[in-house]
Formats: C-alpha cells, sequence, structure tokens
C-alpha cells in the first residue's frame, strides 16, 4: 500500500463541473430514466405520493443510474431495457437512504431536511418498503432471470451490510478490514450491479461482465472512502449534511480508525471515548487528531488507488467517448467536494 503523498483539494468547480459533463453523454437516457422514475412512483395512496415527489425533487447525483447507462452505451446496447433497470438501481438506492435515515435519526440529506423528518420514522420505512416493492415489479417486467437473481444478491448484500455497520456503530475496535466489508456491501455492491447489469442486458462475454463488475465495486468503495474523508473537511453546503455526522453516530470511518492507530495514547483514547459516546462536542478536537495524523491523507490515497484499479478494468471496453466517460467518473469519484 502506497503512503499519502498529497492533500485532498476541494476546488469544488472543476471536478463537480466534470460529472455535469458525464452526464451530458446520456442526458437523454436519463431524462427517460427521471419520466419513469416519476410515473412509477404513482400511487392512489396520497402520502406515497407526497413522499414520492419530494424525493424526485430532492436532488441527487442520479450516480448509479448513470453508471448503467454509459456501461450500456458503451458496450453498444441499442435497445431500451437500460431504461427500466437504471430505474431499478435508483429506487433500491433510494429506499436504503430512507431506511438509512431512520436507522442514522438523520435530519440533513443533500441540504434538505429528510423525510423522517418531515413525516415520521414510520412514514420514512414504509415507503422506503414500498420502493424495494417497485422495483421488484420492474425488474420483473425485463423477463430475463440472471438479473433478477444480481439484483436479489445485491439487495440481500446491502441488508447485510447495513447489519454489519450497526454492530460496528460505537464500537472503536473497529479495523479497517472490516470497515471495508461493510461498505464494499453496502455502498459499493450497488455500484457493482449497475456496471454489471448493463454487461448482462447486452450478452457481453464472462471476462468482460466480471471486469465490469469490478470496475462498479471499486468505483463504489473509492466513492465511499471520499464520503467519510468529506464528512471531516468538506463545506456543509456542498455536502448536503452537518459535518461530524458519521462522529455524531458513533461510526468508526478509515479517517477515524487510521487516526486511533497513528495517533498517541492520549489522541487514541479520546477517539476510543468519542465513538462508543457519539459525541459530536468533540468535534473540534476530533478533526485535530485526524489533522495531525493526516488520516484524511491516508483515507484520499485509499480512495485513490480503487479508483485508479476500477479504471484498470475497464481494460475490457473498446475505445469510445463513453469509456472515457467512465474513466472520467473514476477520477470524478476521488476529486469531488459533495
Amino acid at each position: 500500500m502506497t503512503s499519502p503523498q498529497q492533500t485532498h483539494s476541494t476546488a469544488a468547480k472543476g471536478p463537480n463541473q466534470a460529472y455535469v459533463g458525464i452526464k451530458q453523454l446520456v442526458e437523454a437516457e436519463m431524462a427517460e430514466v427521471n419520466q419513469l422514475i416519476i410515473r412509477e412512483l404513482s400511487s392512489d395512496v396520497v402520502l406515497i405520493n407526497q413522499i414520492g415527489n419530494y424525493i424526485v425533487t430532492s436532488g441527487g447525483k442520479r450516480l448509479r443510474p448513470v453508471l448503467l447507462l454509459l456501461v450500456a452505451k458503451a458496450l453498444g446496447y441499442q435497445d431500451e431495457e437500460h431504461i427500466t433497470l437504471a430505474a431499478v438501481i435508483e429506487f433500491i438506492h433510494t429506499a436504503t437512504l430512507l431506511h438509512d435515515d431512520v436507522v442514522d435519526e438523520s435530519s440533513k440529506r443533500r441540504g434538505q431536511d429528510t423525510v423522517n423528518e418531515l413525516w415520521g420514522n414510520s412514514a420514512s420505512v414504509l415507503v422506503g418498503d414500498y420502493l424495494y416493492s417497485r422495483s421488484f415489479e420492474l425488474m420483473v417486467s425485463v423477463k430475463k432471470m440472471r438479473i433478477m437473481e444480481i439484483l436479489s444478491r445485491t439487495t440481500t448484500a446491502i441488508a447485510e451490510g447495513e447489519v454489519l455497520q450497526l454492530l460496528n456503530c460505537n464500537n472503536p475496535s473497529t479495523n479497517e478490514e472490516k470497515y471495508l466489508q461493510v461498505i464494499s456491501r453496502k455502498t459499493a455492491i450497488l455500484f457493482s450491479a449497475a456496471a454489471q447489469l448493463a454487461a448482462v442486458l447486452v450478452g457481453a462475454d464472462e471476462d468482460t461482465e466480471t471486469n465490469l463488475k469490478e470496475y462498479g465495486l471499486r468505483l463504489g468503495i473509492a466513492f465511499q472512502l471520499i464520503d467519510d474523508a468529506l464528512d471531516y473537511k468538506a463545506d456543509p453546503e456542498d455536502l448536503g449534511k452537518n459535518l461530524g455526522d458519521d462522529l455524531a453516530e458513533g461510526k468508526p470511518t478509515l479517517p477515524l480508525i487510521y487516526a486511533i492507530e497513528h495517533g498517541t495514547e492520549q489522541q487514541a483514547a479520546l477517539l476510543r471515548h468519542t465513538i462508543e459516546e457519539g459525541d459530536r462536542e468533540r468535534f473540534k478536537e476530533v478533526y485535530d487528531i485526524i489533522e495531525s495524523t493526516r488520516a484524511i491523507e491516508y483515507t484520499i490515497c485509499r480512495a485513490r488507488e480503487e479508483a485508479d484499479n476500477a479504471i484498470r478494468a475497464l481494460v475490457c471496453l473498446p475505445a469510445s467517448d463513453y469509456k472515457e466517460a467512465l474513466i472520467r467518473l473514476a477520477q470524478f469519484s476521488v476529486e469531488r467536494s459533495y
């Protein structure tokens, strides 16, 4: 493993604007995905419509459906089923966010009040369940058992990741290996599924499918590593949540794990206590320790390694604007500020 060599730049406009350029390559397809999402969220239950409309208009990068669309186009896909699967992926992702916000008792996401903050925990959980159900109805409509197998395994792994994270909360003994197990299952696997599904749609060979699955996994890990770094470094307006949320929830993310392992005994003791108590009031002290141990630099270095691994996995794709966009997407995952 390489050592951290340079600090993270939070120059927001360059990397964040780059993502806008990436999305423009599949702008027409994403418009269709968004229309499908709105249509499939419709229900004769008023509360579902209210919350569905709030979710759709609350923003978000739509990174996972964009990933699926880019891979499908890079493989020369010409049909329409990638639109349906992109909506399925976004429904599953949104359902996990609704459930996460309840478990984490979050009040902000993407700079706005969470659904549970506005409508309560019960509504948030039940609408999350509704989104899971709608996602399975949609995937059935594609009529490919292989796709259902992949998504079924993916949703199971996400649930396992959630439980693993719950077990690690307020546990300062969590190490990097256990942390990576959590983010691989909880976050990265949906990226992996998005890329793999595109390969299955076009009937790609086994090596190509494996490589694209690996690309998505490594991209997702890099993305989550930067998310965890941003919890200590970002502009709250860019991030869309309060700094120190992970700390307040007692989550031993990689910056904390590294700082405990490389700080003084006194610093490690303070960090352990803070994780156990979920004490946001000590954020400044924790931040100073993270800075002094270069834990953010280490986390970003690890994210770069994962992004580089993702890019190497794209060797299976022919040269195209879409392949170049997938390379830039991996770079964006590390350089972004939100």
